[in-house]
C-alpha cells in the first residue's frame, strides 16, 4: 500500500503550525548547544524549531531560542532534525586479540549512518568463547566484559538463548535485573530451541516482564527444503532462496504466535520478509494480542532477482530469510504504513567476502548467512520509503526511533522532546548519494546496496549532546558509548 505522495509535499515532512510561533525563549545560562533553524521531525508532526541542549539532554524545543555568548550554535537551516536512530537487531562482532577493533569500528559505522544506539546479540558466531556458550549467564558476563569501553555510541545487549545452554530459564531473572530484558531464540539451526523449550521461555519472559524475540521459520519445512535442493544437485548460492520458501517463514511465524497465545506472552518476530508471515501477525494484532514485528532494510530495497546473477554476486545476499519477490516487498511497505510492522532494524552481520563468506564452490548450506547494514539503515528507509512516497517522514521516525525506544526500554531516547537524551541527527533531505562499500565504515568488505542511488544524507550526529559526526567526519571517541540498562515499562 503506497501513501499518496501528494499528501506528503513530495518527500518533505509535513509542517505543523508551532503552538508558540512568535515566542522568543530565553535560554538558561547552562545551555551548552542550540541546533538552530531546522525542521524537527516527530511522530506527531514536523515544524521549524530550535533545539536547546544542556548536560546531554534536550531542555527546549521552541522557535527563536535566545542564547548566551558561551553557547555553541549549529545551523540546521534546510536540514531535518531527527532523533538518533535505534537499531535493535545487530550481530556485531566483539573484539578479539586478532581483531581488536571490530566492535568499535561497527559502532563508528552506525554513527555515520545516523544511529546513536544499537542493541547486539551474543549468539554463536559473534565472538563469544566456546566456554561461555554453555550458560546464558556466562555468555552475558563475557559479552559485557569484552564490550565495555569499546563503543563510540550507546549500546545494549539482547541475550541469545540456545539449545546448548544449561537451564537458561534459571538465568533469566538475573539478566533482567542487570538491565537486559530482551532475549532471542531461534526455531531453526542446530542451536535453535524446540517447541517445548520455546513455550517455557515465553512463559518465563511473561512472568518477568521481559520480551522474547523469535527467529520464526519451520524446522521441518526448512530441513526438507534444503534436502530437496541438494538432492537435485542445486548447490549454488542462488538455491539458498529456493530452500527457504515463504511457506517456511509463514508457518513458523504462525506457530510461534500460537505458542505465545497459549501461554499469554508477548512475542516479537524478527526480520519478517514476506506476506505469508505478515498474515498471522496482522490477525494477532487485530485480536489485541501483544505481538510485535520488524522487517529489515534489505527486504525493502532488494528482491529475489538478486539471486539471478553469478555465484560471486549471489553470495552477497545469502541471508535468512532470503530476499523475496517484488509482491512481498510491496506488502512489507504496506505493513509498515498501516502498523502491522512496528519497526525496521538491520540484522547487521559484518561478514566479509574474503573471509566468512568466502566461496570456494561449497554447497549453499555451508555459506555464512547475513549481510552488513548497520551504516545504511536510515539511508535506505528514507531513500526508498520517504523520498519515494511510501511512508511519511513522521512514520519513518516512529519506525526507526520512537517505537524502538518504547518497545525495548530506552525511555530517555527516541524523540526530539524536552527531557530526552540529546541524540540528534541533522539530515539533508535533498542530498544525492550512491551507496558504495568503499565509502562505508563497517567491518565488512561489501554492501548489498552497491551502486544504489539514494536521496538524503547524514551531515551531523550528536550523542547525548556531544559531537560524534560533524560535517560527515567522525569526531567521537572510543568508550563514549554507555551500556544501556533497560526496563520494559510497557509490560
Amino acid at each position: 500500500m503506497l501513501v499518496d505522495p501528494s499528501d506528503m509535499l513530495r518527500h518533505q515532512p509535513r509542517l505543523v503550525t508551532p503552538v508558540r510561533s512568535e515566542m522568543k525563549i530565553e535560554a538558561a545560562p547552562s545551555v551548552d548547544l542550540v541546533v538552530r533553524g531546522g525542521t524537527v521531525v516527530t511522530v506527531g508532526g514536523s515544524r521549524q524549531a530550535d533545539v536547546a541542549v544542556a548536560g546531554g539532554m534536550i531542555v527546549a524545543v521552541e522557535q527563536a531560542i535566545a542564547v548566551g555568548s558561551a553557547t555553541r550554535e549549529v545551523d540546521a537551516t534546510g536540514l531535518l532534525v531527527l532523533p538518533g536512530v535505534i537499531d535493535v537487531h545487530t550481530h556485531t562482532r566483539i573484539a578479539s586479540d586478532a581483531e581488536p577493533d571490530r566492535f568499535f569500528q561497527d559502532s563508528v559505522a552506525a554513527a555515520f549512518g545516523g544511529t546513536t544506539t544499537f542493541l547486539s546479540f551474543n549468539n554463536p558466531g559473534t565472538g563469544i568463547s566456546a566456554a561461555a556458550q554453555g550458560r546464558l549467564r556466562d555468555g552475558i558476563e563475557e559479552w559485557l566484559g569484552r564490550t565495555h569501553g569499546d563503543s563510540a555510541i550507546d549500546y545494549g545487549l539482547s541475550a541469545v538463548i540456545t539449545a546448548q545452554q544449561d537451564d537458561p530459564v534459571a538465568d533469566l531473572p538475573a539478566a533482567v535485573a542487570k538491565g537486559i530484558p530482551t532475549f532471542k531464540a531461534f526455531m531453526v539451526y542446530d542451536f535453535g530451541v524446540d517447541e517445548a523449550k520455546l513455550r517455557q521461555l515465553l512463559a518465563a519472559t511473561r512472568d518477568l516482564g521481559a520480551l522474547l524475540q523469535v527467529h520464526c521459520e519451520d524446522r521441518a519445512l526448512l530441513e526438507a527444503g534444503i534436502r530437496g535442493q541438494l538432492e537435485q544437485g542445486r548447490t549454488a548460492p542462488a538455491f539458498h532462496a529456493d530452500s527457504r520458501p515463504t511457506a517456511c517463514e509463514g508457518t513458523g511465524t504462525g506457530r510461534g504466535l500460537a505458542l505465545a497465545r497459549e501461554v499469554g506472552a508477548a512475542i516479537y518476530a524478527v526480520h519478517v520478509s514476506c506476506a505469508q508471515a505478515l498474515a498471522p501477525i496482522a490477525e494477532a494484532k487485530r485480536a489485541g494480542e501483544p505481538v510485535f514485528a520488524e522487517t529489515c532494510p534489505h527486504y525493502l530495497a532488494l528482491d529475489s532477482t538478486r539471486y539471478a546473477v553469478s555465484d560471486d554476486e549471489a553470495i552477497r545476499c545469502v541471508i535468512s530469510p532470503p530476499l523475496r519477490d517484488r509482491a512481498d516487498v510491496d506488502a512489507l511497505w504496506g505493513a509498515l504504513a498501516d502498523g502491522t510492522l512496528d519497526l525496521v532494524a538491520t540484522d547487521h552481520v559484518p561478514d566479509r567476502l574474503t573471509m566468512e563468506k568466502h566461496y570456494a564452490g561449497q554447497a549453499f548450506p555451508g555459506i555464512s548467512n547475513g549481510a552488513p547494514g548497520i551504516e545504511t539503515l536510515l539511508s535506505v528507509v528514507y531513500g526508498k520509503g520517504v523520498a519515494e512516497g511510501r511512508i511519511t517522514a513522521e512514520r519513518m521516525i516512529d519506525l526507526l526511533s520512537t517505537t524502538p525506544a518504547r518497545l525495548f526500554g530506552l525511555g530517555r531516547k527516541g524523540s526530539i522532546e524536552t527531557g530526552k537524551d540529546a541524540d540528534i541527527v541533522l539530515f539533508d533531505p535533498e542530498a544525492q548519494r550512491t551507496l558504495r562499500a568503499d565509502d562505508l565504515h563497517h567491518t565488512s568488505d561489501y554492501t548489498p546496496y552497491e551502486g544504489m542511488a539514494m536521496r538524503g544524507a547524514v551531515r551531523d550526529v550528536l550523542g547525548r549532546g556531544e559531537d560524534v559526526i560533524r560535517d560527515g567526519a567522525f569526531v567521537g571517541r572510543r568508550g563514549f558509548g554507555r551500556f544501556q540498562e533497560r526496563r520494559l515499562d510497557w509490560r
